[in-house]
């Protein structure tokens, strides 16, 4: 199983992310972020194998 942290600030966007994601039964949507800085705070406390980012937010971007 490959766990995904999705990050975007458009709730929407994380939102519609998850359900696609969730089709696959490899994949398992391990978290959702408004922005980079909560990324670093949740993949510092929890394994994900992958990080889908958006590069433009605000507090702290995916670049």
């Amino acid at each position: 199983m490959i766990k995904v942290l999705i990050v975007d600030d458009d709730p929407f966007i994380r939102e519609s992310l998850q359900v696609i994601l969730d089709l696959d039964p490899e994949l398992t949507v391990a978290g959702t972020c408004p922005d980079g800085h909560a990324a670093f705070q949740y993949a510092g406390e929890h394994p994900v194998d992958v990080v889908l980012m958006d590069i433009r937010m605000p507090v702290c971007d995916g670049v």
